[in-house]
């Protein structure tokens, strides 16, 4: 498989142009040649952020391209120095393509990081929530679950760095609707209560959301912001062995 082919059947299924006007990420392809049609493509390494450290690991791996959720341009590179050319060099000199998948990779129902924690707690009926502009970036759906089993589930099933998942039992100990949005998803709180739901999971949190949550009666679980955001780049993992190409997830829990 060439890179354009590559670049192309990951954009087509996250519908990445849909995103260009409500996502600061540069999403698609941000380190590549003029032409990738030439580049041939057979190892692909995947990492949740495109940091010096996955870098690295991924040219040592010797992979073709990497794939990242959270990329290296967020509304433009006005220089090359310092940390970013740390970052971008051994990608150009390695020969390392770099795709990127923000919000669309957020957003998508079946591959995106709220889908497979919607998967983890058994969710039915789900729904799109965490309204962006004309687009959706997380999920809800029906459970019937307990407080104490959804901090269960996400403590043992989440690669949290060895951090302690935050629980704010403010709401409902029965919980039955339940609202997602990763990363930092705490904004989208009044969204959770006008749908209804029992409980708001999300990555990190805001000072804010503290007193808010326990204003409006609202279960808020606070899981790391890494740890709720491995599952999209692992589901394009996923695609690409299907594709037949060579894969490996690189691994670099934050704690946050």
């Amino acid at each position: 498989m060439n890179l354009a082919e590559l670049t192309e059947r990951y954009d087509d299924r996250l519908r990445t142009d849909d995103f260009a006007d409500i996502d600061a990420s540069a999403n698609g392809l941000q380190v590549g040649p003029n032409d990738p049609e030439e580049v041939d493509v057979e190892r692909v390494a995947f990492a949740v952020d495109a940091a010096e450290r996955t870098i690295e690991e991924a040219v040592e791996w010797d992979a073709d391209a990497l794939v990242v959720h959270h990329g290296l341009s967020w509304g433009g590179i006005e220089r090359v120095t310092d940390r970013d050319y740390r970052r971008i060099a051994p990608l150009i000199e390695n020969d390392v393509a770099l795709y990127v998948s923000h919000l669309p990779l957020d957003s998508h129902p079946e591959l995106g990081n709220a889908a497979g924690i919607a998967d983890l707690l058994g969710l039915e009926s789900r729904e799109p929530f965490g309204r962006m502009g004309p687009e959706h970036i997380g999920q809800q759906g029906h459970g019937d679950l307990t407080r104490a089993e959804i901090g269960d589930v996400l403590s043992s099933e989440l690669d949290t760095g060895g951090r302690d998942v935050q629980q704010f039992d403010f709401g409902p100990e029965g919980i039955e609707r339940v609202a997602i949005v990763t990363g930092s998803g705490v904004d989208w709180l009044d969204e959770a209560v006008e749908v209804g739901a029992d409980a708001l999971i999300t990555g990190e949190g805001k000072q804010k959301v503290y007193h808010e949550a326990r204003e409006v009666g609202l279960n808020v679980f606070l899981a790391g912001h890494y740890a709720t955001e491995t599952f999209g780049v692992k589901s394009l993992e996923s695609l690409a062995e299907e594709w037949g190409l060579t894969t490996t997830f690189i691994d670099a829990p934050t704690g946050l």
